[in-house]
């Protein structure tokens, strides 16, 4: 074995890229623990791996005494003479142990233990210092196997996790299938991957474009925001440096190209490229498309956008159970309600403001009053109960209280026009 350990080590830190000294002072740890466990854990005990010989040395120091009392700790002067004649009482006398080989089954194993512990500690070190400086970037790798849906990537040099709710919807993979995949974490003191990876995140559609469009990575064109609902649709947003390059056909490339090689990856997903602008209304209004925009109401302070469109635009505006504003509204940051042209006619007539202030009426109550002939708050004041209970679905004795409310906003309405 001994002979043997100068050529384990050197193939370890050759195939493994560890550094030599660390494996050593691994080696001499374990050795060391070995040993104590082995002649006694007071023991005075330090461990030498003899480079030219390709040995692990022990020596043990005891101190000298007239009288044994404690053999782990001392050593008799008669002893001690025959070891070195020059040795006197009360000096501490080091003097080699038996080989390393002798430590026994139950030390050996301890010794591996901890040399294979050292060796993963160092690896899980190498493995950060290699991926650090990656972070943020795609990698491509091969399905190694999978676990309760998660997926083990083999990186080549290293193993990395693809967590489940990171995985594109509606896509199964094989084992031994190549796949890239977003570097979204580098982890250092952890058991279990250290590398994780995501193919949803939006950050992997950024980078998807910036790997297809060489204006994206020359500065000439910039995302400027990017959302996704993985495997369905996206949103991107981009500006031009130079007045004479069209971001959104630099990103589309010829004949769609470009953005066909994303969507390909992505599986299929619909991929909206949107120009950036600094008004929000322009902004909301690409982001809205194809459907087309009458009107935006901005309210900077709320961070809201009341977005008007042609009555046959509203479902297309909208989009499949709400997609297209949901992702306009993330990509713009701003909260974004839509409505048709006949509905924000109908919202500004003073009758159907009048409505709104009754306390307890929303904007749907108001919306089915309104529809039901009941107009104005005036209306609803005067109004059968048994009548409005057809129309608003609401209990007689909620209605009772909608109407003296509504007699008491109209008082209002009729001093706030005497004073006038």
């Amino acid at each position: 074995m001994l002979s043997d350990l100068k050529r384990i080590i050197d193939q370890i830190s050759r195939d493994k890229g560890i550094d030599r000294q660390l494996l050593v002072e691994a080696l001499e740890e374990a050795v060391l623990s070995a040993a104590k466990k082995r002649y006694g854990s007071r023991r005075e005990i330090e461990v030498k791996f003899n480079d030219e010989f390709g040995e692990v040395e022990l020596f043990q120091f005891r101190k000298v005494v007239e009288e044994v009392a404690d053999e782990q700790t001392e050593v008799s002067i008669d002893e001690a003479k025959r070891l070195d004649p020059e040795v006197e009482l009360g000096d501490e006398l080091g003097s080699k142990m038996e080989n390393v080989s002798d430590l026994g089954r139950i030390a050996a194993q301890s010794a591996k233990q901890v040399i294979i512990q050292k060796m993963k500690d160092a690896e899980r070190g190498v493995i950060f210092d290699m991926y650090r400086d990656r972070k943020g970037e795609i990698v491509n790798g091969i399905v190694q196997r999978f676990e309760r849906g998660n997926m083990i990537i083999n990186l080549g040099r290293t193993d990395a996790l693809l967590p489940k709710k990171e995985q594109m919807p509606r896509r199964s993979y094989r084992q031994g299938d190549r796949i890239r995949a977003y570097l979204m974490e580098v982890r250092q003191d952890v058991r279990d991957q250290q590398l994780i990876l995501s193919r949803t995140c939006n950050e992997f559609l950024i980078k998807l474009f910036e790997m297809e469009v060489p204006e994206i990575s020359e500065g000439i064109v910039k995302i400027i925001g990017a959302c996704r609902e993985p495997g369905s649709r996206a949103k991107i947003a981009v500006a031009s440096s130079e007045p004479d390059v069209d971001p959104v056909g630099a990103c589309v490339g010829m004949k769609g190209s470009r953005v066909q090689n994303v969507v390909q990856e992505l599986q299929g997903e619909k991929i909206d490229i949107v120009p950036w602008s600094p008004d929000p209304a322009k902004y909301v209004s690409n982001a809205l498309a194809p459907a087309q925009v009458s009107m935006v109401v901005v309210d900077e302070d709320k961070k809201t956008l009341l977005v008007v469109v042609p009555d046959d635009q509203l479902s297309l505006a909208i989009g499949r159970q709400g997609q297209n504003v949901r992702l306009a509204s993330q990509l713009l940051g701003w909260r974004i309600d839509v409505k048709s042209e006949q509905r924000y006619s109908k919202m500004t007539e003073a009758g159907f403001q009048s409505l709104l202030r009754v306390r307890g009426v929303n904007e749907r109550l108001a919306e089915s009053l309104y529809d039901g002939g009941i107009t104005s708050a005036q209306e609803l004041s005067g109004a059968d109960v048994a009548e409005l209970a057809k129309v608003s679905g609401c209990s007689e004795v909620e209605l009772q209280a909608l109407k003296d409310e509504a007699g008491r906003v109209m008082q209002e309405v009729e001093m706030e026009q005497a004073g006038d």
